[in-house]
């Protein structure tokens, strides 16, 4: 799993840096606390839903391409004893891409160690809606 991780967070840098170098004039680099997406989907054998919060973005027209915190809650049942709720809050770390009111999310999520196994990262995918993308003026 150590490897996996470590190919699919390489590829995410790669992708920033291709990303970045294309940047034009009329393109904006920026930061935000929080970016109106709301987004929904699976991982590690449960379901998440998110908001993205503080990040750093670049837009360019109608694309945007987001590397950010996601205050999460993650829904998952739990068959250990004794058990976790079926829904807990969670803070992951992942790339967001928004094309008008679409939105496509790669999150990382940690799951911490317990008694019998280690701590891992598990990678999720989401897809949602650019919520503030609706009030802009020139859609």
């Amino acid at each position: 799993m150590h490897s996996f991780i470590t190919k699919n967070t390489n590829l995410l840098i790669a992708l920033i840096l291709v990303t970045s170098l294309h940047v034009k004039a009329q393109d904006k680099i920026g930061f935000a606390l929080f970016d109106g997406i709301a987004v929904a989907g699976y991982v590690d054998q449960g379901a998440f839903m998110n908001f993205t919060g503080p990040n750093v973005s670049l837009t360019s027209k109608h694309s945007k391409y987001i590397l950010g915190m996601l205050p999460s809650l993650r829904f998952k049942e739990d068959t250990n004893t004794p058990k976790n709720s079926f829904i807990t809050p969670n803070l992951g770390v992942g790339l967001t891409y928004s094309y008008k009111l679409l939105a496509v999310q790669v999150p990382l999520y940690y799951n911490a160690k317990t008694a019998t196994i280690n701590g891992n990262w598990n990678v999720g995918i989401g897809v949602g809606m650019r919520l503030n993308f609706l009030n802009k003026k020139n859609n």
